[in-house]
Formats: C-alpha cells, structure tokens, sequence
C-alpha cells in the first residue's frame, strides 16, 4: 500500500466471505518447494516499525517471514509498499517458478484507491467522503474481478504446482473515535468496514474460482481493531506510514492463521 499518503493505507479493508475467520475449504496440506510472498503493504510487513529494505518497506517481522520460520521455508518476499495489481505482474511475478510449493498474495486496496479514502474520511469536518466510498465500492464491483481473474491465471501458469493462498485484509475500525487528529465519524468507520466486506467478497469469490484458499482476519481481529484495548492494527502514527497496517502482533496473528493450513 501507499505509504507516502496520509494515513498510510491502502486498504482498509477486510478479508473474506467468512466472518468466523475460516481460512478457506481446502484440508491441510503440505507444502514442498520454495515460498514466494506477492502483494502490497499488508504482504511486505507495513505497521512492523523495523525494515531490511526502506523501498518496499518489506520486514522480518512481515507474516511471510514469520511463516517460512515456522514452516522451515525457503522465502522469497516480493511484496512492495504501494503495489497495485499491475505492479504485481511486472515486478513480482518473475519470482514464480514451476518449482513454487507455496504462494501468499494480499493485493486489491491501492488499487481501489483507498489510500485517498482514508485521507478524505479523516479530513476536518464538514468534509464528506461518502462519494469516495461509493468510487470505491464502484471499482470493487466492476473493475477489480476483472483484473483479480487475470493476475490469479497467470500466477497460476506461472506457478502451476504451487499451493496459492489469497490473504484478505481486517477490518479496521469499531465506531470509535480515539485518534483526534485523524476525524473519521461513527458512520464513515462502519461505512468503510461495509466496503470492507465487499472487496472481501468479490476477492473470496475470484480466489475459489481458481481454486485457491482464501485467509480471512476479519473474525479473528474482532476486538483488536483501532480503539480496541488492544490493538492489532496501528492508528494514526508517528511516523504517518506505520497507519492502519497489522502492528507485530497482528502479523504473528497472520502467520497463526496461514499455518493452520499446512
């Protein structure tokens, strides 16, 4: 995601079909080959504080890295802050081999321009970012099936024997407005977590069709969203590019929920 806006973000966004944080239908399996990490922020390790490489933000303490430690995987972490879906297929996709065992991807929120949303909903009132909402949820619905149905086909061909695992997004807010300098209203929180659901859905649904598993953290992040006692996911920070992404213990939450898989 886009970590030069304000408020970070990219996605605000939520995971996928299942509220209940099921990571998808397919029994455990294992896993032989190297593991490759595709995506955006969510993917690189964003909101971990500590980063090897300052131009895709990608940290040790990212979910993958976590994963392949635990796993005894050979990773290779091509996800990039601010990757959008055709950054994906011309920077990242050459990491795929026919020998890929495994495949993680988190990608759909820059691409619907959340990073712009967030920074419009926590504009001083009386601004309204409703209409940037429905832009948004335009996109999801008619244009980002579309782009998913080709990235996930050619991942894919490129990777044929490779266990792919669609990663979603959590929900980011409960109602509450504890970060004064970043005014994002009761309604404009649960109107984004609704669009949430939505790139959930729509993503869920092209990833089945693949036959890929889908990871969804919106159940599992319940209570640990911003306001939450204790937060999985970052608030407004210092520095404003560690906003609204999986703090260390959200991305350890992560690796629990990918593991359950293999």
């Amino acid at each position: 995601m886009k970590t030069i806006a304000l408020l970070s973000l990219g996605v605000v966004l939520a995971g996928c079909a299942s509220e209940s944080g099921d990571v998808g239908e397919t029994d455990s399996q294992l896993v032989t080959g190297p593991y490759v990490a595709l995506g955006d922020s969510y993917s690189s390790g964003v909101g971990t504080r500590e980063y090897y490489d300052d131009n895709c933000k990608r940290s040790n303490f990212a979910y993958a890295q976590l994963v392949a430690g635990a796993k005894g995987l050979d990773l290779q972490l091509e996800a990039c802050s601010g990757a959008k879906i055709p950054d994906v297929k011309a920077n990242q996709l050459s990491a795929l081999t026919a020998s890929t065992g495994l495949v993680t991807i988190s990608i759909g929120g820059n691409d619907a321009g959340f990073s712009n949303v967030i920074t419009k909903c926590a504009e001083p009132w009386p601004v309204n970012c409703s209409g940037d909402i429905s832009n948004a949820n335009a996109f999801i619905k008619n244009q980002l099936p579309g782009q998913l149905d080709s990235l996930y086909s050619q991942i894919r061909s490129l990777a044929p024997h490779a266990r792919v695992i669609v990663v979603g997004y959590p929900r980011l807010f409960n109602g509450q407005q504890c970060n004064v300098l970043a005014r994002i209203s009761p309604q404009e929180q649960s109107d984004l977590n609704a669009t949430a659901d939505l790139l959930a859905t729509t993503t869920s649904g092209i990833a089945k069709n693949h036959g890929f598993d889908f990871v969804d953290p919106r159940g599992p992040f319940t209570g640990h969203a911003v306001c939450d006692s204790v937060e999985w996911v970052n608030g407004l920070s210092d520095p404003i590019t560690e906003s609204y992404h999986p703090n260390r213990t959200g991305h350890q939450e992560y690796a629990t929920l990918l593991e359950k898989l293999f």
